[in-house]
């Protein structure tokens, strides 16, 4: 017999010296024989007979095998139900650690293919909000952006709406007041002069850093915001668009002086990168100054793309730590060193999604804004640019609030959910955000938890 815990008898079988074919109900050796018995003559002496152990179960507990469909035996217990998914009776909740869920869980994997019920292994983690409790999957971590947005829609779209319209009415209002076309209409001239091609290229690039930087005080408020509703999601608490930014407000300077110094950092890589190949180019005036500037932007381009994942962590880390931009950045190169690859490629598969979501939404939009207005849709396509006119703008804009509200709650939620993730592969975080979302009896001393799982 097998007395592994966990393990109960299937029915009777022979035990040690019996024979193969003896059948009726085994008797103990402490039990008269029949020879022992008076009155009963022709009986085989006792000692001649087979041997039975000492050991035996009692009778009520003990039953001899029959066919099925047979008839019954008098004197005999009926026989046991056909076995279910486990040999036994195993208590509620199965046998092992854990109760409900744990090992025997009905319904769980059963161990090597079939027998025991299913050993289901360590209980499952705790989900009080959108992720499980545990180092996370690349899919659970989109799902997890994803079921944020959707749980809390009316706190994620609100935020995202409301960043996105005023953020779009000063752009709208910037092109439309302050931009014309005639840096447009020289550089697709073919006959402008170098003069006016320097002076549109200056308007042009003059143009798109004011609307950048509009473009990223929205994106920083967006996503100071949206790092509060999604560590509450976390915790399976809602939040208001008002205690959102009654908690992230103290955070937002710091976190724009974060993102101006990443600017930074990545501007002055590119300028020291092309640099050395500007200074040939205008002494040798060859092609080795081009040479050596296009590998300059290669080589500065790599190391800014290094240096901008290792600290990509950074705003989660000021916003939830309440760390300042030093503290925060050196917290994101510790919680990425190792993962680099992993973090790199989980921010790129949601930035991807996110803008060909948006695409689909924003592309048709641009279209319609091009037939509206004055050149129609086929003098866009000619040109390729797009006019300037109010119904162009307003348009175009419409499509472009609509796609910001989905890559603001992705790319946010992603980027606070890696920051959890990895806090949790390196610190235990799991602990205390089960202890914060008041979940009972997790962790390591909770009962019928196992070391390792």
């Amino acid at each position: 017999m097998n007395d592994t815990p966990g393990w109960a008898s299937p029915g009777s079988a022979p035990s040690d010296g019996q024979k193969p074919d003896a059948s009726g109900p085994a008797e103990p050796a402490d039990r008269p024989g029949p020879a022992d018995q008076p009155g009963q003559a022709g009986q085989t002496p006792q000692g001649t007979g087979p041997q039975w152990s000492k050991e035996q179960p009692p009778p009520a507990q003990w039953s001899a095998p029959s066919a099925p469909g047979g008839p019954a035996v008098p004197g005999q217990a009926p026989p046991p139900p056909p076995p279910g998914p486990g040999w036994g009776n195993q208590p509620p909740g199965g046998y092992g650690p854990g109760g409900p869920g744990g090992y025997g869980r009905p319904g769980g994997p059963a161990p090597h293919g079939g027998w025991g019920g299913g050993w289901g292994g360590p209980p499952p983690a705790a989900k009080p909000g959108v992720i499980p409790l545990r180092p996370l999957g690349v899919g659970e971590i989109l799902d997890g952006a994803v079921s944020t947005m959707r749980t809390y829609w009316r706190t994620v779209l609100g935020i995202a709406l409301t960043v996105a319209v005023l953020t779009e009415i000063i752009v709208v209002l910037f092109q439309g007041l302050v931009l014309d076309d005639s840096s447009t209409e020289a550089l697709n001239d073919p006959s402008a002069t170098l003069s006016e091609l320097s002076r549109a290229m200056s308007d042009a690039l003059l143009n798109s850093t004011v609307i950048f930087v509009i473009s990223l005080v929205g994106t920083v408020i967006a996503t100071a915001l949206l790092t509060t509703v999604t560590s509450r999601a976390v915790l399976g608490k809602p939040v208001t668009i008002g205690e959102a930014w009654r908690d992230a407000r103290p955070q937002i300077p710091r976190l724009f002086g974060l993102i101006c110094l990443l600017l930074l950092i990545t501007a002055g890589l590119v300028t020291v990168g092309t640099l050395p190949g500007i200074l040939v180019g205008v002494a040798v005036n060859g092609g080795a100054g081009v040479a050596l500037t296009v590998l300059g932007v290669i080589g500065a381009g790599i190391v800014a793309l290094w240096l901008m994942v290792r600290f990509s962590l950074a705003s989660p880390a000021l916003m939830l730590e309440k760390q300042g931009i030093k503290k925060a950045m050196s917290r994101s190169a510790k919680l990425v060193q190792g993962t680099w690859w992993r973090i790199f490629g989980i921010q790129l598969l949601a930035t991807i999604i996110a803008n060909v979501v948006a695409s689909i939404i924003v592309i048709p939009f641009t279209f319609l804004a091009a037939a509206l207005s004055g050149d129609g849709l086929t003098g866009w396509l000619d040109s390729g640019v797009g006019s300037l006119g109010w119904t162009f703008l307003i348009v175009s804009g419409i499509g472009s609030v609509i796609g910001s509200m989905i890559t603001f709650p992705i790319t946010a939620g992603v980027t606070v959910l890696l920051y959890i993730d990895q806090r949790i592969r390196r610190e235990a975080l799991d602990l205390e955000l089960a202890r914060v979302a008041g979940v009972q009896g997790y962790g390591p001393a909770a009962p019928g938890t196992t070391p390792g799982s």
